[in-house]
């Protein structure tokens, strides 16, 4: 029997786990034996254990608690936590996802005591160094044995940094590399019919499907900058009052702390005043797939709501400068804007003319 360990730590990897574990308990349960390490990154109710129960995950094994604290803090703990694990269970193979402190932490463990690493999407590139995210992916990447990326770009830019199309056994020094379909979309299939039987977010908080425009906000480079994040605000404001359009914004309990202190005041004053826009505390997953799945478009910096956008064909606002999904831009469901006020009303009014 083959003897995994699935690191997971923020609420994107708990949701991906998801269709990993179920996989596994329902077609592989005599051949992989899965052992699930939670490092405690998104350690509040909210934000992490509330998807364990919604999503069947089984419970983690092992749970750090790390917390939340600085790159180098946080990323460290983790480390010295994954690596006891990993000496302790010698599981033939770590699986790892996506691009977050826990991704990293996890590579570097079992890289330097020779575990294979699976990444799961592989390839994926911003090209924007500054975003730790960025620094996260690559790293991961060039010490797994075997990657799969969900798009044929994130295979190309795989290639381009000199992984080969090569032939097994595959090792650190000969990885294999797959372009593969994404776990996401499978769990959006999944469960987008269990979420409309559950989940009783659009009549708790009085929405008509396609009324609102949905927004999440959680990257440090526009929430901790007081002049992107009054920026991002203020075009918020002003559609929310000219065109009478209600904003929905499941903030991270972070985010909605620094609003205070990072808003200018009268932006503030506004977005806490105007009934079009409601501030609420993080939707679980079957919430967070019915918001999206009834907005009348999005607008967002994180780029798992970006690909739930395009899953569920909805016009993509994405403040950010870049996007590591350029499929979704390239056809037109996506518009970049960064935290620029003129741009989002911009984007707002193009994809206005198709959802009226």
């Amino acid at each position: 029997m083959i003897k995994i360990i699935t690191v997971i730590g923020a609420r994107p990897q708990i949701i991906k786990a998801a269709a990993l574990s179920r996989a596994i308990r329902n077609n592989f349960s005599n051949e992989i034996y899965e052992i699930i390490v939670h490092t405690g990154q998104h350690y509040d109710k909210e934000m992490s254990a509330v998807f364990f129960d919604e999503l069947s995950i089984p419970k983690p094994d092992y749970n750090l608690h790390v917390g939340s604290s600085n790159h180098g803090v946080q990323t460290a703990q983790m480390i010295g936590g994954i690596e006891k694990i990993l000496l302790k269970e010698s599981p033939d193979y770590i699986v790892l996802y996506g691009d977050t402190n826990s991704t990293l932490a996890g590579a570097i463990a079992a890289s330097k005591i020779s575990i294979p690493i699976i990444h799961i999407e592989a390839g994926m590139r911003s090209y924007n160094k500054s975003m730790p995210e960025e620094i996260n992916r690559i790293v991961s990447d060039h010490v797994s044995t075997l990657l799969f990326s969900p798009t044929k770009t994130g295979y190309r830019n795989l290639l381009r940094e000199g992984f080969k199309e090569n032939e097994p056994p595959f090792t650190i020094d000969n990885p294999g590399i797959y372009h593969c379909g994404d776990i996401m979309y499978d769990n959006n299939l999944f469960f987008s019919e269990i979420a409309e039987k559950k989940s009783t977010i659009l009549e708790t908080r009085l929405l008509k499907p396609y009324s609102f425009i949905l927004g999440t906000l959680h990257r440090a480079v526009n929430t901790d900058d007081p002049r992107k994040l009054t920026s991002i605000f203020s075009a918020i404001t002003k559609i929310s009052e000219t065109e009478k359009m209600i904003f929905v914004l499941p903030l991270h309990p972070r985010t909605t702390k620094i609003l205070k202190n990072n808003l200018k005041e009268s932006i503030y004053k506004k977005s806490q005043n105007n009934p079009f826009i409601k501030i609420i505390p993080p939707a679980s997953f079957l919430d967070m797939m019915m918001l999206e799945k009834n907005a009348l478009m999005i607008l967002t910096d994180s780029g798992g709501v970006q690909k739930e956008a395009f899953f569920f064909k909805k016009p993509c606002i994405i403040i950010r400068s870049e996007s590591e999904w350029v499929e979704i831009v390239e056809c037109g469901l996506g518009i970049i804007t960064d935290a620029d006020e003129t741009r989002i009303h911009n984007a707002f009014k193009h994809f206005k003319t198709f959802v009226y």
